[in-house]
């Protein structure tokens, strides 16, 4: 069997058994594991899977995800997804739409201490849904503005495919961070002006006239935890106190503080937290096994080399190759997960990307092309056939049809098409604050 005819067959055995159900872990785990044994034999794949537990394992840089994912859990139970919203419809209330403005403002602030697409648009669902039904807001609307807002989960640091995109290719997670910040507050601001002309343009998706809600000194005091953890954890990053690792840290046993203080953290929460951490870890963890079984099965073909010697060769417009790219994770979103996308792909990319041109240094071309894989990857929690996102809330959304989840999510699907456009073709925007950083 040739090599590309090896490569489609394990790639072919893992959608196979994705489609039968099987996890997504389990599916790369063993079409890798065929692709290697035929390669090279059992023996050798009995000495790679017995290095590779450990190596993966004791990696210090991972303690950083279940670091992050803890801080999330510990600020959803914790109430503090409450205090954010109330803040957000107090500012943005006045407006029409308002209240749906205040939910993306709060996904935005939850954001900025969860790292979880899901985990944010879950919490803020359980927060704003019955508001924005309360005051007259369409099922469509509602939805679609939840989901959108749970991207940016992960588009507004910490986010943990950020993390794993800065360890696969062994980037700084400091700067990684700083150059998703912009984009981030792009996607925020451009969902918010697709709210503000979406209310004017489709009549009857919410209410003409919004109940005001008055900016208070409580509700005001509600944010202050949340921006203390932020400045904190990011302050001390960038300053050279701590890691990223140990800030991370340092943010989980903040946010469990503030959490305390709220009186909102029980016994039996607290123990959930842990709980939800080591379930959301063990399967990352797993899924980076998995993908690094098949990884491996697909560097013995050399077919990756192959393809970024080939790319060179037919001297295509480096946009054009990161266009085609993107839109291929478009394509895969409608059938994997994001961690899982990048696990498996990532490797495969990232080379062909780094041989090409783009007038940028080898280290802003790679920091900029993982915020537009970021992005995209955003892009798939939303669009159809999947979107888990539009799943997660219309789940909760029990009187609302999922297809008008989907008709809610378009305009924000426009913006999100817009603004990948405008970073694709300015760089710069994304590296802004990079350049700061030594």
């Amino acid at each position: 069997m040739t090599p590309i005819g090896l490569a489609l067959m394990i790639f072919g055995l893992m959608l196979l058994l994705m489609v039968v159900r099987v996890p997504i872990a389990g599916a790369m785990f063993i079409a890798g594991t065929v692709g290697f044994v035929v390669q090279s034999g059992f023996s050798p794949f009995i000495n790679f899977i017995n290095n590779l537990a450990f190596s993966r394992l004791a990696n210090y840089d991972l303690s950083v995800i279940p670091l992050f994912i803890l801080m999330g859990h510990f600020a959803t139970q914790g109430g503090i997804s409450k205090a954010l919203f109330k803040f957000a419809a107090a500012v943005m209330g006045r407006f029409k739409g308002g209240l749906a403005m205040s939910a993306v403002l709060a996904c935005a602030a939850f954001g900025a201490i969860c790292g979880s697409s899901v985990a944010t648009a879950a919490t803020i669902t359980g927060v704003a849904l019955p508001e924005m039904k309360r005051h007259g807001y369409s099922g469509r609307l509602s939805t679609g503005t939840l989901a959108a807002g749970g991207t940016l989960g992960i588009l507004i640091p910490p986010s943990v495919p950020l993390v794993i995109y800065a360890i696969l290719t062994e980037q700084n997670i400091a700067k990684m961070f700083a150059a998703a910040m912009l984009p981030g507050i792009l996607a925020m601001l451009g969902y918010m002006i697709a709210i503000a002309i979406y209310v004017r343009v489709v009549p009857g998706q919410a209410p003409d006239k919004e109940e005001v809600q008055t900016l208070t000194l409580e509700s005001l005091m509600g944010i202050v935890p949340i921006a203390a953890i932020f400045i904190v954890v990011f302050g001390g990053i960038y300053a050279g106190f701590f890691t990223p690792t140990e800030g991370a840290a340092v943010g989980a046993a903040a946010t469990f503080l503030a959490a305390l203080i709220k009186g909102e953290l029980t016994r039996r929460s607290f123990i959930e937290c842990f709980y939800a951490t080591a379930l959301s870890s063990a399967m990352i963890f797993m899924i980076f096994m998995g993908a690094d079984v098949m990884n491996a099965a697909l560097a013995r073909t050399q077919v990756p080399n192959q393809l970024a010697e080939m790319v060179v060769a037919m001297d295509l417009a480096p946009l054009m190759v990161v266009g085609g790219i993107l839109l291929l994770y478009v394509v895969l979103g409608a059938v994997m997960d994001e961690l899982s996308m990048l696990l498996l792909t990532i490797p495969i990319f990232f080379p062909i990307i780094m041989k090409l041109n783009f007038g940028m240094t080898p280290e802003h071309t790679a920091i900029w092309f993982g915020i537009m894989v970021l992005m995209t990857v955003g892009f798939g929690m939303l669009a159809p056939p999947v979107g888990l996102n539009v799943y997660v809330v219309n789940g909760m959304a029990k009187d609302v049809p999922l297809s008008e989840s989907y008709k809610g999510i378009t305009p924000f699907l426009i913006s999100d098409t817009l603004r990948t456009l405008l970073l694709l073709f300015f760089p710069g925007i994304t590296l802004f604050l990079v350049q700061y950083l030594t």
